[in-house]
């Protein structure tokens, strides 16, 4: 397998530094494939070559009957801070435990949970923690007794055990990024909707309704040109919105790449990932989905990039001393990998780029 790419790196979370032309190659998924086109690819699902907004087949791609996350383990195929980075997982950990302790709380639900790695590096740093996790799939055969677990629908729609929940620090960790909303396209005179085949192949369909104009209108760039492509983020505002309703007292916290208003390349963030590389995103079933996340649209109280974040927590990692190369090698060898995957969250340009989306519900 080739040396997994952090899901959002290649896109680049901070997208304000890319000129047109590294956008252009970046993200249009006209042309050329990002993917090695030799490379063996899952069979797709059988199905109709029927043309679909991009909203359906990009649910029914990800969490259908056949869908990629019902078949595939996330981690077959991406990198990200809780899975796929050695030494960068239970530095997650512990500073989500940290968050969740400093407001005294005691119960963590992992929203979005792929196969439970967060969640069994959690259950190594607090044991004292009550942990659960919900996703698409069934429960993980190895999963700890400690840990529980719901089946949930997938995508937007949240598992029904998850309902008034108190004392609790819900974390949603690259969870909105997956949850399909419309990919729209700019005709010259207004917003059109995209509709695409199991293929990949796209045309403009229908113009918005009132609400998708709104959103487009407050939140993307004020200057539209033909060409320019978006995703419409209000599925995922609406998903935030209702996880939230579902917490009584406590913390829901999503962590994903993002961007503020506006920030958003002209072509788009939508993107696939096969085997560790980047791909052209097509519902087909044998590829994740994913594009970029619109913070200032979902309503939170606070939004900071994970550095940010980790530094507030004061979870620091300074350098090791030399003095411990010569006492104990293999303890100053352990210490400079746990440094070197600290650096990784906090690294600019990539996962230090990801922002922690949080909203405080009843806590004094």
């Amino acid at each position: 397998m080739p040396c997994q790419l952090q899901r959002g790196a290649e896109h680049g979370a901070d997208l304000s530094a890319a000129d047109d032309a590294d956008i252009q190659r970046r993200w249009t998924h006209r042309g050329a494939h990002l993917h090695d086109a030799s490379a063996p690819r899952p069979a797709p699902y059988a199905g109709a070559m029927t043309w679909q907004p991009w909203t359906r087949a990009w649910q029914q791609a990800l969490y259908g009957r056949e869908g990629f996350y019902r078949r595939s383990s996330p981690s077959e195929h991406f990198a990200t801070s809780a899975q796929g980075i050695p030494g960068a997982g239970p530095l997650l950990a512990s500073a989500v435990a940290r968050l969740a302790r400093q407001h005294g709380l005691e119960q963590i639900i992992d929203v979005g949970a792929g196969r439970g790695e967060l969640l069994r590096e959690l259950a190594r740093h607090d044991p004292g923690l009550t942990l659960t996790g919900t996703d698409v799939v069934h429960r993980p055969a190895d999963l700890p007794g400690s840990i529980s677990w719901i089946q949930g629908p997938g995508g937007a729609l949240l598992a029904d055990g998850i309902t008034a929940v108190e004392q609790v620090l819900v974390i949603a960790h690259e969870w909105l990024d997956v949850v399909p909303c419309p990919v729209v396209e700019f005709d010259g005179r207004s917003w059109r909707l995209l509709e695409v085949t199991p293929a990949g192949d796209e045309r403009l369909a229908g113009e918005l309704d009132d609400a998708g104009r709104a959103w487009c209108q407050e939140y993307s760039f004020p200057d539209p040109h033909e060409g320019d492509r978006l995703e419409i983020g209000s599925p995922r505002d609406a998903a935030y919105a209702q996880l939230c309703s579902r917490v009584r007292q406590g913390l829901v916290v999503a962590v994903d790449y993002g961007y503020r208003s506006g920030m958003q390349p002209r072509h788009g963030t939508l993107t696939g990932y096969r085997d560790g590389l980047q791909c052209l995103p097509t519902p087909d079933g044998t590829c994740d989905i994913t594009a970029h996340v619109c913070i200032d649209s979902l309503g939170a109280d606070s939004a900071m990039p994970q550095r940010e974040l980790l530094d507030r927590l004061g979870a620091g990692m300074p350098a090791p001393p030399l003095t411990l190369a010569s006492t104990d090698p293999p303890a100053y060898l352990q210490r400079l990998a746990t440094r070197s995957a600290w650096s990784a969250l906090r690294a600019a340009g990539g996962l230090g780029d990801f922002w922690w989306v949080i909203r405080t519900i009843d806590i004094g």
